[in-house]
């Protein structure tokens, strides 16, 4: 009778072990992703005399991701970008948008050497900029291609939700203004982006 016993236990904790390792990795599989932080345009994006302060808010980041193994996955995430002018500068402001399909690649197990609760999580692909000049320059629109690449650096409050920090960097494939009239209150060139939010998951048991 107690062996029965004995295995019973064995079985029911064979199968509750195999339950939270499921969870786990599931709760990994597809995650939301939302964050809020600055941005800094390269001057070079845009035509003298206009210049940007070089750090603008805000910058809002909005994503979903979805995890195909361990260390590898993609997703396909929205950033929206404001900046305005200097004080040298002639008034404008410019909304900045982009949509990106990016390659994941998440770099714990291979960082071995870094805390339990710390991750790094690096990610890169293309996408298209839409830009719109407001206020006198709004005839000005302008989109192109671009490429993205950053790292994330997450802090994980527990198996479903993490802070997030994100530094990236936005390489534009736009041309030059041609007449130069139309790069006034516009922008054409690369941008870089500092985040802080949240990231969680929508897959997996919640009450495993």
């Amino acid at each position: 009778m107690k062996s029965k016993f004995k295995q019973y236990i064995v079985i029911i904790l064979t199968l509750n072990f195999g339950l939270v390792s499921f969870s786990q990795s599931e709760t990994q599989k597809i995650k939301a992703q939302i964050a809020v932080g600055v941005n800094n345009p390269s001057s070079g994006g845009f035509v003298s005399p206009f210049e940007a302060k070089p750090v603008n808010f805000p910058t809002v980041n909005l994503g979903i991701q979805y995890m195909f193994a361990d260390q590898f996955g993609a997703k396909l995430d929205f950033g929206f970008n404001r900046f305005s002018n200097a004080n040298n500068s002639p008034e404008f402001k410019i909304n900045y948008s982009r949509v990106n399909l990016q390659f994941v690649y998440d770099a714990k197990k291979t960082l071995t050497f870094l805390p339990e609760r710390l991750g790094v999580v690096g990610h890169a692909g293309p996408g298209y900029t839409f830009v719109k000049p407001l206020g006198d320059y709004t005839d000005n629109n302008l989109s192109f291609f671009n490429v993205m690449a950053g790292i994330e650096f997450h802090y994980y409050l527990n198996e479903r939700l993490s802070l997030i920090a994100d530094t990236s960097y936005i390489y534009g494939f736009a041309k030059g203004f041609n007449p130069v009239s139309d790069g006034l209150g516009s922008f054409n060139g690369n941008l870089f982006t500092l985040t802080f939010g949240v990231s969680f998951s929508l897959s997996g048991c919640q009450y495993c």
